[in-house]
């Protein structure tokens, strides 16, 4: 069995363009019925500590990704991130473990993976400016990707830690771009062609955008369930793709309402859900979680490590 850490993961040669290409090949595998994922599961004690597990399993490639982190706003105290958690990646046939993957990377990459996805198909090819309400670590690697498939000339900043505002900003300065760091939210998101929103969900979370900031042609990418809006307020948005239909369905706190969601990742990539269609619309991708993406990039790198013979060999 193989073991990946943080720093094998990254050094392997996983282009923006493969995380992209890897998880359509399992949303398209997904609605032919040879890729399988479950909702996600969650437990919440009710002191801060949010625990979340996935599963999702192929035939080709044929694995099994079985994915567990904690959230706990007490770690930074303690010098841990905040987030935490493993991938195990079996063998879907035969049961047999195969690798053991940092959960860290797997999600930050699977999740910037997803919105580039949708962002492929809802933001205006032209984009060049780049708002972030939060600026943590899916703050950083949202850059990473997009500044590969959009021509950024600048990005504005709204969150409330310093260490991580500058450390995207350093990102941000190292691909060339400038940096504008905002002390409220309005100047960050008024001239955004596309906005990233990652704050990390808690109860003490409440709705602080007007939608009236939001210009025409706008894509907003919201991994945090929209918790930043007003859930009508969003009815200012054209298209409104979700991660999973069937996962929302059985979510006993709905994201939004049912009637401003117009498909989600699986009917988008099939097309059966319009992309874009005019440069005035505005259009949003708000999600949860994609289990089928934990598996699509673990099958990638634990593939790539082979090939490299990269990472530690337990056993």
């Amino acid at each position: 069995m193989l073991y990946l850490d943080e720093s094998t993961l990254q050094s392997l040669d996983i282009t923006t363009q493969g995380v992209i290409e890897c998880m359509e090949r399992m949303i398209t595998g997904q609605a032919e019925g040879v890729v399988w994922s479950n909702p996600k599961s969650l437990i919440q004690p009710g002191d801060g500590r949010y625990m979340m597990s996935t599963l999702s399993a192929a035939d080709d490639p044929p694995y099994l990704a079985a994915k567990s982190i904690v959230l706990n706003p007490e770690n930074p105290q303690h010098g841990f991130p905040q987030i935490n958690g493993l991938v195990v990646l079996l063998d879907s046939r035969t049961g047999v473990p195969v690798a053991v993957l940092d959960g860290n990377w797997i999600t930050a990459i699977r999740t910037a993976g997803a919105s580039a996805l949708v962002a492929r198909r809802l933001a205006r090819p032209e984009s060049r400016t780049m708002a972030f309400i939060g600026a943590g670590v899916q703050a950083r690697s949202h850059l990473g990707l997009f500044a590969d498939l959009f021509p950024l000339e600048r990005i504005c900043i709204y969150g409330r830690g310093k260490p991580n505002r500058q450390a995207l900003s350093k990102a941000a300065e190292i691909l060339g771009l400038e940096v504008k760091d905002c002390k409220t939210p309005r100047p960050a998101i008024l001239d955004a062609d596309i906005i990233i929103s990652s704050l990390t969900l808690n109860a003490t979370i409440k709705p602080f955008i007007d939608p009236d900031w939001l210009h025409p042609g706008v894509f907003l990418s919201s991994i945090d369930c929209a918790k930043p809006f007003n859930a009508r307020d969003l009815a200012i948005f054209d298209r409104i793709i979700i991660d999973d239909l069937q996962q929302e369905a059985a979510m006993v706190n709905p994201m939004l309402p049912k009637d401003l969601i117009s498909g989600d990742l699986f009917s988008l990539v099939s097309g059966r859900t319009q992309g874009r269609r005019n440069q005035q619309e505005r259009c949003a991708f708000v999600f949860r979680s994609v289990a089928i993406g934990d598996l699509a990039l673990s099958a990638l790198a634990y593939e790539k490590a082979n090939k490299s013979d990269a990472g530690l060999r337990l056993g």
